[in-house]
């Protein structure tokens, strides 16, 4: 999958064009330096603690550092000769300069010693909770702050992929006959070398999340994994032994294949999932929305589900309506009987594409097993 990297506890740094400014790691930073000049360049979130003469000998001109740890004298020189100093924020439970997406690792770390409750997703939502109301500015700052980097990481990660969102409830649970059928559309999307992007969250998320997870495996590994977490069916009522029953699948499979979640601290009650790989988290729910359906290029799938999901149709749909981001993409959604009776979603969406261009990428489909078929025909039709 181009632009995405394989699942890792340490990603291989990301190459480097010629014209990259941003410096997210040590050794970006070291082979920077070794070229003579760190002017007009952003180093984000890298500790430079133990680069002080790198530092006071290098040209810093216009340069920006956001969150770098570094000793006074380093940090006055490079003022001094012209350069921003944005300094790590003590005490906080998130780092809102990082210049990585999250890995479920960090998100989760502690769940296995102290429960959900210990964990930095956790204290995340905490501390959201109690900076949202309180007008703040310097809180509504740094939330923003952290949410602009995580979506420049996304697009980083995401550059050349060709991404298909898949959409759907979180109330579906493990052990059902749906949330298999998602993990299956997820392994065969995957498999067709497509990224696969999700909500980040439980449900129909986290399954098409798992199956691109299980893809490189043989198929008897998506119905282990599916045979273990049924054994804790919802986040509810105890988050900590939902996400343990997910590490237990992946630390007996470790290496699965590469997807994004792009969850939200907006939805608190709602936990990240483990099977996404690379996890875009923002704390502002209409920046997640708009971004992971707009970087969805080779179309989205709308699973069955309720608010959350109709409001993403519609909101995947005015753009392809007025084709403010170009050629519109395909749309499908899955469960006839969902989608026309119980919430008839898609009457309305037929009815908004009659005689514009996102007509002919519309599809409306009994199952999931369709849906590769759907989306492969869709992406080839020329635009009415």
């Amino acid at each position: 999958m181009a632009g995405v990297q394989p699942n890792s506890e340490s990603p291989a740094p990301r190459p480097r064009r010629d014209d990259d400014r941003e410096i997210e790691s040590l050794e970006e930073f070291d082979q920077v330096v070794a070229s003579g000049s760190l002017a007009g360049h952003r180093v984000q979130s890298v500790d430079l603690t133990d680069r002080t003469f790198a530092l006071l000998s290098t040209d810093t001109t216009e340069a920006v550092f956001l969150g770098c740890p570094m000793e006074p004298d380093a940090a006055a020189k490079i003022r001094a000769g012209g350069a921003l100093v944005f300094p790590p924020i003590p005490g906080l439970p998130f780092d809102p300069y990082r210049g990585s997406l999250y890995a479920p690792d960090e998100l989760f770390a502690g769940l296995a010693d102290g429960g959900y409750d210990a964990t930095p997703d956790a204290r995340a939502y905490h501390w959201y909770q109690r900076t949202k109301s309180d007008g703040d500015i310097f809180a509504s700052m740094l939330r923003s702050i952290h949410d602009d980097a995580v979506s420049d990481a996304l697009d980083e990660l995401l550059d050349g992929a060709q991404v298909v969102g898949v959409m759907g409830g979180h109330a579906l649970e493990r052990g059902s006959a749906s949330y298999a059928g998602a993990a299956r559309l997820g392994r065969r999307l995957a498999r067709d070398g497509l990224t696969v992007a999700t909500g980040g969250g439980p449900g129909a998320m986290e399954a098409a999340n798992l199956g691109a997870y299980a893809a490189p495996f043989d198929d008897g590994m998506l119905d282990a994994a599916l045979e273990v977490l049924a054994k804790a069916p919802h986040f509810a009522p105890s988050v900590t032994e939902w996400a343990r029953a997910a590490f237990d699948v992946r630390r007996s499979r470790p290496g699965g294949g590469a997807s994004v979640g792009i969850p939200t601290w907006f939805y608190g009650h709602e936990p990240p999932n483990a099977f996404a790989t690379h996890i875009a988290k923002y704390f502002v729910n209409a920046v997640r929305e708009d971004g992971l359906l707009a970087r969805c290029n080779a179309g989205v799938v709308f699973l069955p589900g309720a608010a959350g999901t109709v409001q993403e149709i519609f909101d995947n749909a005015t753009p392809n309506y007025y084709g403010s981001r170009g050629e519109p993409t395909p749309m499908v959604l899955v469960n006839r009987a969902h989608w026309t009776a119980k919430l008839p979603a898609w009457p309305l969406l037929q009815a908004l594409a009659s005689d514009r261009p996102m007509e002919s990428r519309i599809a409306l489909v009994d199952a999931v097993d369709e849906v590769p078929e759907a989306l492969a025909r869709l992406a080839h039709e020329k635009p009415a």
